[in-house]
């Protein structure tokens, strides 16, 4: 077997353990009225941000939080936060603090029991590898089976989104950068 082989196999694996309800749950609080706000460290952060460019492409007010043209979170606004430990402090404390201010939390972990799963109005569970090992066992370096895990699981909830909202390819296209 080779090693994209493997690659492949633990993603899938992953991915058939990832409960869609979950993702119906997180579409529900994901409207075009409310402001939306993501967050995350390191690649969890990288795999929010695409998330935030998929969400502007297919019509949604969306913000990367620690970004220096973000507007401050209100009550009403939905947050959602990505950690595989679920208990990285600098996404707990300000996932906190924006359920205390009014804000709907959706959160992105391993563990729907972690710190981070029980502020979250919605919780999607990712169980791939994390940076401390927890989940699904991987050959790969870190939280790599996580974060692509993520990567994918988030692109399924826009693609909810956007047939939800019928929002064609064309019409995402539409907003694409044109400044490349």
């Amino acid at each position: 077997m080779t090693l994209i082989d493997q690659v492949t196999q633990e993603v899938n694996e992953v991915m058939g353990m990832i409960d869609e309800s979950q993702l119906d749950q997180a579409e529900k609080l994901i409207q075009k009225d409310r402001r939306i706000f993501v967050l995350g460290a390191g690649r969890s952060g990288l795999m929010a941000k695409g998330f935030a460019m998929r969400l502007m492409h297919i019509g949604y007010t969306v913000f990367v939080i620690g970004e220096t043209i973000t507007p401050s979170i209100q009550a009403g606004d939905v947050l959602l936060a990505v950690s595989g430990s679920g208990k990285t402090a600098s996404i707990l404390e300000l996932a906190e603090k924006a359920a205390a201010s009014g804000v709907t939390v959706i959160a992105v972990t391993s563990h729907a029991d972690s710190p981070l799963g029980k502020v979250g109005q919605a919780v999607i569970v990712v169980p791939g590898a994390t940076k401390t090992g927890d989940g699904v066992k991987s050959i790969q370096l870190l939280s790599t089976l996580f974060d692509q895990s993520v990567h994918l699981t988030l692109d399924v909830l826009c693609l909810k989104l956007s047939r939800r909202d019928k929002v064609s390819n064309d019409a995402a296209a539409a907003t694409h950068s044109n400044m490349e």
